[in-house]
């Protein structure tokens, strides 16, 4: 008993010098163990001021929608909004409607309020219940853009995909009224309740579009060397090819700038097969095979065969080309959203700009993104290298 008493005693001493209490102690002994981080205090202010308590936590469910600058997550019956102007985004697969996703925040919760927390980080749901599914639209042409295509299902429902960077393939051409397939990740929003016979596509993530179930590309032909001895006469009866940069595409028609010309060229791809590996981006480059005679700054007397995009798989950073354009219309810590010239709503990660001193980067700014296709094949959140004012 004695050497208990001399014991307490000793302890109570030791509480004494360094400043704490034993109600002190026995606070933390007894905490309940709260996710918290104390911020630190000095050891003037430490007796007088409380210490406060950043409290850290999570919130798992699936994703319903994304502005840009803020999600919906939904959870069994109830719904979520959280404000991501100062968060990062780190998923995998991108912000897919459908897809199960975790919010890691700062503060506590009351109910669905989020006024009382900060958004921290947005990941990929580590205890998954199912992964996005690769599903298959097929559908009736209506519309095709650079960013965006826009498809009438057999029972009627039309739906615009964004398809910037997506690789693309047309066996026998395209045009309006043709019937593609169209791979794509992610679930369309919940309609139930909607009459409306279309459908909200905006942020699935597109695979690949062909009028081919299953795209395989041709070994293309070889391209015989020009031959100086050759007549014009004889070069104008075999396979030729002039390299050209996308400036645009409306449906079957693709506006293009040959190399070496001053003049826009449209060129009708509504029979001829056309293979975009890394979508049809202005800005990038394709080779036009042809048979006749190539005149300056036209392209009639010339039988057009093929249109082959270039391969974003063999470009560095410094060399790609790859452009979108569009207003601001959102932002996180370390991506903006768009909205494309065509209607499509694109995200693009900033970590790897290369130079963009001369972009402003505020709500509302035009601006045309230089963006890597490579980088984003399974996910909706593209790699941005360079971000200047359009």
């Amino acid at each position: 008993m004695k050497k208990l008493l001399a014991v307490c005693a000793c302890t109570v001493l030791s509480l004494s010098l360094s400043g704490c209490s034993l109600g002190t102690v026995l606070e933390q002994i007894t905490s309940t163990g709260d996710v918290s981080v104390e911020e630190p205090s000095s050891p003037e202010s430490a007796a007088t001021e409380p210490k406060s308590r950043v409290y850290m936590d999570e919130i798992s469910g699936t994703l319903q929608d994304f502005s840009g600058s803020q999600l919906i997550l939904n959870k069994g019956e109830a719904s979520y909004v959280f404000n991501l102007s100062g968060a990062t985004l780190e998923c995998k697969d991108g912000m897919i409607t459908g897809d199960e996703i975790s919010v890691i925040y700062e503060g506590q919760l009351s109910g669905t309020d989020t006024s009382t927390v900060q958004t921290l980080k947005v990941v990929d749901e580590f205890h998954r219940k199912s992964k996005l599914k690769k599903r298959t639209a097929h559908g009736q042409v209506l519309s095709l853009t650079a960013n965006t295509i826009t498809l009438k299902s057999k029972k009627g429902k039309t739906a615009t995909y964004p398809i910037t960077g997506t690789e693309q393939y047309y066996q026998n051409g395209i045009k309006e009224g043709d019937w593609v397939y169209l791979h794509f990740k992610g679930k369309f929003p919940d309609t139930s309740q909607d009459s409306s016979a279309s459908l909200n596509a905006s942020h699935l993530k597109v695979l690949g579009i062909s009028d081919l179930e299953t795209i395989v590309i041709p070994d293309p032909t070889p391209t015989p060397p020009p031959n100086p001895e050759e007549t014009p006469e004889e070069a104008a009866g075999k396979e030729q090819q002039f390299l050209a940069t996308i400036q645009g595409i409306n449906l079957n028609t693709l506006q293009i700038l040959p190399a070496g010309s001053s003049t826009v060229q449209n060129l009708d791809m509504s029979s001829i097969p056309v293979y975009f590996k890394g979508g049809i981006a202005p800005g990038s480059h394709v080779n036009v095979t042809y048979k006749g005679v190539l005149q300056p700054d036209t392209l009639e007397g010339i039988q057009i065969l093929a249109v082959t995009g270039e391969d974003p798989d063999t470009i560095d950073d410094k060399h790609i080309s790859f452009t979108v354009t569009g207003v601001i219309t959102g932002s996180t810590a370390n991506t903006i959203t768009v909205q494309t010239d065509d209607g499509a709503v694109d995200t693009f990660r900033t970590e790897e700009l290369r130079n963009s001193s001369e972009a402003s980067l505020e709500y509302g700014d035009y601006v045309q993104i230089t963006f890597h296709p490579s980088k984003s094949k399974a996910s909706n959140i593209y790699t941005a290298v360079q971000i200047q004012n359009a």
